[in-house]
């Protein structure tokens, strides 16, 4: 299928500038534009599937990260919150909201007497086994239009990009 190039919200902001500041090339506000609208537009697209099964982003991330984490689904809150990239706080509150919901708990640590460690219950992982499955056939949806050449160079283009945005670790 091929997708006939319309102008889009982005175009309109670059030819605004064009006008405004003709001195400025603001060439990179297009493939920045179009990033973030996509990203946006995709958190809508994304959600329809969580909310089937009545959970946020935030909460399919977490019992998602336990999940791929292989049997027994369970890990340290700061491994958690690290691959997740939030804040202790942030980790706290959230698995605080998902003990209450009955899909994760808090163990003890054999390794350490001093930490708990967090694990999927029975009910969280039968969760996640769905939602996910309904994740990836959405996913598969929002990308069906694309040809298959254009997703592959998508992809090694947004690894490169990553590459230049993600820390080094120096």
């Amino acid at each position: 299928m091929s997708l006939e190039r319309k102008g889009d919200a982005v175009d309109t902001i670059i030819e605004q500038w064009n006008r405004e500041r003709p001195d400025l090339d603001v060439s990179p506000m297009a493939p920045i534009g179009r990033l973030k609208r996509c990203a946006a537009l995709m958190d809508r697209r994304l959600d329809e599937a969580f909310t089937a099964f009545d959970i946020s982003f935030w909460e399919f991330d977490v019992l998602a990260t336990l999940r791929r984490s292989g049997a027994p689904y369970c890990l340290a809150p700061t491994a958690l919150f690290s691959t997740l990239m939030i804040t202790s706080g942030t980790m706290t509150h959230r698995l605080q909201r998902l003990e209450a919901r009955g899909l994760v708990e808090r163990k003890a640590n054999p390794d350490d007497a001093r930490s708990k460690l967090v694990q999927l219950t029975d009910s969280g992982l039968a969760l996640i086994e769905r939602a996910v499955e309904a994740h990836v056939a959405n996913e598969w949806r929002i990308l069906e239009p694309l040809e298959a050449a254009d997703l592959r160079a998508l992809e090694e283009s947004l690894v490169k990009l990553l590459a230049v945005l993600e820390p080094s670790g120096d």
